[in-house]
């Protein structure tokens, strides 16, 4: 983890449809078991609440800017190697995944974060050209990601699946 304190960060919390199915998963739970036994039909739809919330919470991306690093998820890249920023809306990332896109872009996106940024990677060593990272705040991401390449701080590039 990165010690300096981050220019950006957020985490990319399932939109209201997924928190929706949590709930209704766990609702689900209570009524097939409430014929058998009303006890432990609620202990066991609030044990599925729970580690459903845990789930959510703990499968979310985190996307950060510090120590000289863009984090996306557990993919992280030196600030240092990226190069133009460009913010995308809705329609932006639809037409950025299109047709035409580079397959060898690495994305970290959720479906129901409507902004993202694609940020060019200028290392001719990484065979990958750019990464499209999803965010609640592009035009906050964008200034962490060229405030941290303009600071120089860097460490190593890392891309884990």
């Amino acid at each position: 983890m990165a010690s300096s304190p981050a220019l950006h960060r957020e985490r990319l919390w399932p939109g209201p449809l997924g928190w929706c199915f949590v709930v209704g998963f766990a609702v689900l739970v209570l009524i097939a078991l409430l014929p058998v036994r009303p006890d432990v039909a609620a202990a066991t739809a609030v044990v599925s609440l729970v580690a459903g919330v845990v789930v959510a919470v703990r499968t979310s991306a985190v996307v950060e800017v510090a120590g000289g690093e863009l984090r996306a998820g557990r993919a992280h890249i030196p600030a240092t190697l990226l190069g133009a920023v460009t913010e995308l809306d809705r329609e932006g990332v639809r037409t950025h995944l299109g047709p035409g896109s580079d397959a060898r872009t690495f994305v970290c996106l959720r479906s129901w974060v409507p902004g993202a940024v694609v940020v060019v990677v200028e290392d001719a060593q990484d065979p990958t050209p750019a990464w499209l990272v999803s965010t609640r705040r592009p035009a906050a991401l964008r200034a962490a990601i060229e405030s941290a390449r303009r600071s120089g701080q860097a460490a190593h590039s890392e891309q884990i699946s």
